[in-house]
């Protein structure tokens, strides 16, 4: 995999790795596409997901958008 991070800067990789690390986790490895058109809506829904709704540990369990909402 390409690096997602500027030069001179690796922990930017991180937030990447990880979400991708997820991705494959819970979406990838568990199912199987009929073909590639599949595989990006389902690919595009997850991130949606992942961005809007699935809670995060670093957020205390919270959603992206509570934790947004509530640090308003």
């Amino acid at each position: 995999m390409r690096s997602m991070s500027r030069k001179g800067t690796p922990l930017d990789n991180a937030f990447a790795e990880s979400f991708f690390h997820t991705m494959k986790a819970e979406l990838i490895h568990r199912k199987q596409f009929e073909n590639d058109i599949e595989a990006v809506a389902h690919i595009v829904e997850f991130t949606e997901f992942y961005n809007r709704e699935r809670l995060h540990s670093g957020t205390d369990y919270l959603s992206p958008e509570d934790y947004e909402k509530l640090c308003a």
